[in-house]
């Protein structure tokens, strides 16, 4: 029998910091967390909270490959709390997983209200990859690749700082990102060649797609990866399509999260639709089913 790529990890919460007006940094670690074998970039696993008032989080630990019809069957109101995350940073000797929350006040979900609660010792879940090349991993430029155009809001900002740490030294990178607070923008660490350009949403009426319209883009062929709100990031796929003439097989699009609509909506839909595969990986189908594994990535829908 095969060895399945992802399984169930048992965490607890080792610190948190809040590094900007609208990010929260939850370190976690456990004894198994070594198995945990990330492949940077814009990594995803799914996050497995207990439900208000439970100190232990209900899974199928057990279920291996049918892990997702086991947890659907489970009571609604005693399974743990499932989310989509990016791995910020992963390091050895301790063992440390880092997960940076985007947070939303009083509109905020039940995973950026423990995010911003979170103490030592507070158990978690994680479903995770065993093997670092794994089909959690979407971003995979090309070996003829000549650039890199990379655009996310804020959901995708822990993704974006894993590329633009993962990409190797002197490629061109055009990035776009845009955040809610000028605090928001970080040191992003990269030996890539990148011009990043930070939008603070709401100021001017600017906008990230607007901004993507008025650069005059490298010369060469890029290889495009788009992350963000669904809606704007199918708008901002058309324009790199039509007006720049960009072929569609080189661009990887996403919906972290989708307005109006929450994970728990997401899941329910595309549970009714088409059940995801046995693995943790279930984002490379339909738009739909990309925003279910993408939305809440970075707290956004949380």
């Amino acid at each position: 029998m095969t060895a399945a790529p992802f399984e169930f990890f048992d965490l607890q919460v080792l610190r948190t910091t809040r590094i900007s007006p609208s990010f929260t940094r939850v370190t976690l670690g456990g004894d198994t967390l070594h198995r945990f074998a990330s492949g940077g970039r814009d990594q995803r696993f799914k996050l497995f909270l207990p439900q208000p008032g439970c100190r232990e989080v209900a899974i199928p630990r057990d279920a291996g490959h049918a892990w997702w019809p086991a947890w659907q069957r489970m009571d609604p109101a005693e399974r743990g709390i499932m989310r989509t995350y990016t791995a910020r940073e992963q390091r050895r000797g301790p063992d440390e997983l880092d997960i940076d929350f985007a947070l939303h006040g009083e509109q905020g979900g039940p995973a950026s209200r423990w995010a911003e609660q979170a103490a030592p010792g507070d158990a978690v879940a994680v479903l995770g990859p065993l093997e670092e090349d794994n089909a959690a991993v979407d971003f995979r430029p090309p070996p003829e690749a000549d650039w890199m155009l990379i655009t996310g809001d804020e959901t995708a900002l822990p993704a974006v700082a894993g590329i633009l740490d993962w990409l190797p030294p002197g490629i061109r990178a055009k990035v776009w990102l845009e955040v809610a607070h000028p605090d928001d923008r970080q040191e992003l660490a990269t030996e890539a060649d990148a011009d990043i350009t930070w939008i603070i949403r709401d100021r001017a009426g600017a906008t990230l797609l607007e901004s993507v319209r008025a650069t005059h883009l490298p010369a060469g062929r890029p290889y495009a990866w788009i992350a963000g709100e669904a809606g704007s990031v199918r708008t901002l796929r058309r324009h790199l399509v039509n007006d720049r003439g960009i072929d569609r097989k080189n661009i990887k699009f996403t919906g972290y999260w989708r307005k109006g609509t929450t994970e728990d909506d997401l899941i329910a839909q595309i549970a009714t639709d088409t059940a995801p595969a046995t693995s943790e990986d279930d984002s490379n189908g339909s738009d739909t089913a990309g925003e279910t594994a993408g939305a809440a990535r970075a707290g956004a829908t949380a």
